[in-house]
């Protein structure tokens, strides 16, 4: 039986209370390289990735939208183009080191006005109850330690008929390809997180917190539970990814 006062970081058994500062020690290092990172370990398929959440989204122009773990800004700065001058989007990161290269990213592409930045943990969002048209969560679920309160805390802010949108890594459904995958996660991102970040570990840690993330129909049980509605997913790239959809209804 698992002990309630443990949690998982990576396949390492640590005490609750650590991981969010082991958490945040990787986010810290890799933060400056966050973006060039993303490009080379998906080989650019990430934008394909957020791009298809974001024609799932259904944000419309005056929409507020709620993009957490949102790291770089990639998915807010979108965001914050569909809903235009009368909407908001609030991009939100439990590290500051990711939130400050967001920022920086986003004034530098003129992104300014109906975009905000907050520092929050998504287990515990400091927003009103009933606040967001669409709540988004791209490859940060995975490092959240009490995901069931996440989950929860992100229905508590989302308005009725609001939609939350999980992007994660999840299970591949090809068969034989996880054979092919694991020896990519643990063989070859390790040495590319020494040569292109300086941080082979931090990288190790990513491959096995993609492996004990929950599998898709997991993860889309523990939403219902958590009280969406319509939960649905669709597998990306043989599964590697999937993006989870929910309502508040």
């Amino acid at each position: 039986m698992n002990d309630p006062r443990t949690t998982h970081f990576g396949f390492e058994d640590v005490p609750v209370e650590e991981k969010v500062d082991r958490v945040a020690g990787v986010f810290h290092s890799v933060a400056a390289k966050y973006d060039v990172m993303n490009d080379v370990m998906s080989f650019g398929i990430h934008r394909v990735w957020k791009q298809f959440t974001l024609q799932h989204s259904g944000v419309r122009p005056g929409h507020t939208v709620l993009d957490i773990a949102g790291g770089t800004g990639d998915i807010a700065a979108a965001m914050a183009r569909r809903v235009g001058r009368d909407g908001l989007v609030i991009l939100s990161d439990i590290n500051a080191s990711m939130l400050e290269v967001g920022r920086d990213k986003l004034v530098n592409k003129g992104v300014v006005g109906n975009l905000e930045v907050a520092q929050a943990n998504a287990e515990a969002l400091p927003f009103a109850d009933d606040s967001f048209d669409c709540v988004t969560i791209g490859f940060g679920l995975r490092n959240v330690t009490d995901k069931d309160r996440a989950l929860q805390s992100m229905y508590r802010v989302l308005k009725p008929g609001g939609r939350l949108l999980v992007l994660e890594f999840s299970k591949p459904t090809v068969p034989g390809f996880s054979a092919l995958y694991d020896q990519y996660s643990f063989k070859v991102l390790p040495t590319m997180g020494k040569l292109v970040a300086g941080d082979a570990e931090s990288y190790r840690y990513l491959a096995e917190s993609i492996r004990m993330h929950p599998d898709q129909e997991t993860l889309a049980s523990m939403m219902r539970s958590a009280g969406f509605e319509r939960v649905n997913y669709f597998n990306l790239t043989a599964g590697v990814v999937a993006l989870h959809k929910g309502f508040k209804l």
